[in-house]
């Protein structure tokens, strides 16, 4: 499940997407206007917002291609240790 947070963060990357729009779990970012310098940008709020580092085997296009796939990588990564 995305959170507000994170939603909000998403939005200012996406110049394609429109207030009314649901950013699902599968949306194509890159169909929103997510491009490579973006990506980057996107990912240094994300990593200063959730405290986290995205590690080498992450920084995929894969990773940032949706939503719910970085969502996914960031709950791993905030996830209490077991």
């Amino acid at each position: 499940m995305l959170d507000a947070k994170f939603d909000a963060i998403l939005r200012r990357y996406l110049p394609f997407i429109s207030a009314a729009d649901v950013i699902a779990e599968d949306t194509s970012l890159r169909d929103y206007g997510l491009d490579s310098m973006a990506t980057v940008e996107l990912m240094s709020d994300l990593e200063s917002e959730y405290r986290i580092r995205f590690v080498d085997d992450l920084l995929s296009l894969e990773t940032f291609a949706t939503p719910g796939r970085i969502w996914a990588s960031i709950s791993q990564m905030t996830a209490p240790a077991e």
